[in-house]
C-alpha cells in the first residue's frame, strides 16, 4: 500500500523543486495573459506541476527548455513526434517546399498525394485515401461518408475510447452499465447518447447488444485502448468485432492515430486486420499538420456510385488546407525515410528494453502494477493484472500518484506523456536513455515506499 501522506509530502516537494528550476518558465507563463488559458491550447495546462514547461529547442528525442535544461523526451508530442523531433529528412522536404517550390495553400494536387497515398494504401491494406489536416478531421469524415452510405443515424464506440475532438465519441459505459456522456465533454451541442452507442472494449457480448439495435452505422475503435492508458486486446476480440460488424451491416474504422506505434502498418498489419476505413494523423507527417482517410474499394464504389451525395463540395469533404502541399512534402519524406521499416524494429526493441526494465523494478518493489506494451510505446499501471476495458482503466487512476512520477521525473530531465504514463520511443530514442529512465525511476519509487 501506498503511504499516502507520504506521496503528498513527495509530490509538495518535487513541485517546490520544479518551481525553483522553471523560473524562465514560470515568468513566461504568467506573461501570456492573452492566452486564453495562458497557454495556445487549453489542454496544455495537463501539467503535475502547476505550469507548462516553456521549450526552446527539440531534435531527435531531445528537449530544452527556456531555463537551458535538458530532457530526454519520452512523451514526442503525444505521438505527434514519433518520428522524432525535426527528423532531417523532413526538414528539408519542408525548407524545399518553402523556398524553392512555393504553393502552399494552391488547392491544387502534387504529385506527392498519390505517392503518400500508394505509401498508405501499401501499409495499412485499404486502396483509398485522402487527406486532412488532423486524425479528429478525418474521423468526422469518415462518420459522415458512412452515415451517408449506410442511411443510419448512430456511431458505436469503446468506453474511454481516443478519437481527438469527436462529438460522438466522448461516451462512456456508467457505473449502472448505461450509457451517459463522458465526464468534462463541455459544451455538447447535443446529448451524446442520443447519435452514439457505447460498449466496454473486450466485451463481444456488449457489442451485440448495442449492434442488435441495427441503427449503427459505424464501429470507430482503436484497435487498443491508448489514452486511458494501453488496453490490449484479448484472444478472438478482435476478430469477433469484425465478424458482428460484418453480421449487423455496420462499416469498422480502425483509429491508428495512437496504435501506429504497433509498427510501419499499425495493429492493421501488424494483426492482420481487416477494418472498411482506417483513420490516422499526427505521426505520419513528422510534426507537420495532417490527417488521412482510407477506403476499401468496396466502400469507395459504394459512395461513387451514389449520384445523391455532393462528394465534391459538401459531403464527407472539408478544409481549405487539407491535402496541401507542405502535409504531403512531410509525409512522404517521413514515410519514406524516417519511420521505415528497420527505424520501427529499433524502436520495439528499444520499448521492450522499457517494458522490460520497469517491470522489473516495480516487481522489485513489491508493488501491485503492470506494464502493457504496444509496439514501440510502453505504459506503467497502477494495477495487476492490467485493465482489460476502458472502464477498469479509468478506476484505477490515481491522479496524485500520477503527478508525483511525473514532476520527479521532469525534475531530473525524463519527461512522460502528461496525460497518463506512457513513454514513446522514435528512432532516436536509444537505450542509455531507456536506463536513465530506469534509474530515475527507481529513485522515485525508493522514496515513495522506503
Amino acid at each position: 500500500m501506498i503511504d499516502r501522506s507520504r506521496l503528498a509530502a513527495l509530490l509538495d516537494r518535487e513541485r517546490a523543486a520544479y518551481a525553483d528550476l522553471h523560473p524562465r518558465s514560470a515568468a513566461a507563463y504568467g506573461r501570456a495573459a492573452h492566452l486564453f488559458g495562458r497557454v495556445p491550447m487549453t489542454w496544455m495546462n495537463k501539467t503535475a506541476a502547476g505550469f507548462p514547461i516553456h521549450f526552446e529547442t527539440a531534435h531527435g528525442a531531445r528537449v530544452t527548455d527556456v531555463d537551458g535544461r535538458e530532457y530526454v523526451d519520452f512523451c514526442l508530442g503525444d505521438t505527434g513526434a514519433m518520428a522524432g523531433h525535426a527528423p532531417a529528412p523532413v526538414v528539408e522536404a519542408v525548407t524545399r517546399r518553402l523556398t524553392e517550390r512555393g504553393g502552399l495553400a494552391t488547392m491544387l494536387p502534387t504529385e506527392e498525394a498519390a505517392e503518400v497515398g500508394a505509401e498508405l494504401a501499401r501499409r495499412f491494406g485499404v486502396p483509398q485515401w485522402s487527406f486532412a489536416l488532423t486524425a479528429t478531421d478525418a474521423n468526422r469524415w469518415a462518420i459522415r461518408l458512412l452515415r451517408a452510405v449506410t442511411g443510419r443515424p448512430r456511431v458505436l464506440v469503446n468506453s474511454y475510447c481516443y478519437h481527438g475532438s469527436v462529438d460522438e465519441s466522448l461516451i462512456v459505459v456508467g457505473p449502472d452499465g448505461r450509457a451517459r456522456s463522458r465526464e468534462g465533454n463541455v459544451g455538447a451541442p447535443y446529448d451524446v447518447t442520443a447519435t452514439s452507442r457505447v460498449a466496454e472494449y473486450n466485451d463481444l457480448d456488449g457489442l451485440e447488444r448495442e449492434l442488435a439495435h441495427g441503427d449503427v452505422a459505424a464501429v470507430l475503435m482503436e484497435p487498443a485502448l491508448t489514452n486511458i492508458g494501453i488496453v490490449l486486446p484479448e484472444p478472438g476480440y478482435l476478430a469477433g468485432v469484425r465478424e458482428l460488424t460484418r453480421r449487423h451491416g455496420t462499416y469498422l474504422v480502425n483509429d491508428e492515430t495512437h496504435t501506429f506505434s504497433a509498427g510501419p502498418g499499425g495493429a492493421t498489419a501488424a494483426w492482420g486486420l481487416a477494418p472498411d476505413v482506417v483513420t490516422i494523423g499526427k505521426a505520419i507527417g513528422g510534426g507537420i499538420p495532417i490527417g488521412a482517410y482510407g477506403l476499401t474499394e468496396a466502400l469507395a464504389g459504394a459512395l461513387s456510385d451514389r449520384s445523391d451525395l455532393d462528394l465534391v463540395d459538401m459531403g464527407g469533404v472539408g478544409g481549405t488546407l487539407a491535402g496541401n502541399p507542405l502535409s504531403l512534402a512531410a509525409a512522404r519524406a517521413t514515410l519514406g525515410e524516417v519511420l521505415t521499416d528497420a527505424a520501427f524494429a529499433g524502436m520495439v526493441e528499444v520499448a521492450t528494453a522499457f517494458a522490460t526494465g520497469a517491470r522489473k523494478i516495480i516487481e522489485g518493489y513489491g508493488l501491485p502494477w503492470s506494464v502493457s506494451q504496444l509496439g514501440a510505446r510502453v505504459e506503467y499501471r497502477f494495477a495487476s493484472p492490467a485493465p482489460r476495458t476502458g472502464g477498469e482503466s479509468a478506476a484505477c487512476a490515481d491522479g496524485e500518484l500520477e503527478d508525483y512520477l511525473h514532476t520527479y521525473l521532469a525534475n531530473r530531465g525524463i519527461l512522460l506523456t502528461p496525460f497518463h504514463n506512457m513513454a514513446l520511443a522514435c528512432p532516436q530514442t536509444t537505450h542509455d536513455d531507456v536506463a536513465r529512465h530506469h534509474e530515475v525511476f527507481a529513485a522515485a519509487l525508493g522514496e515513495l515506499v522506503g
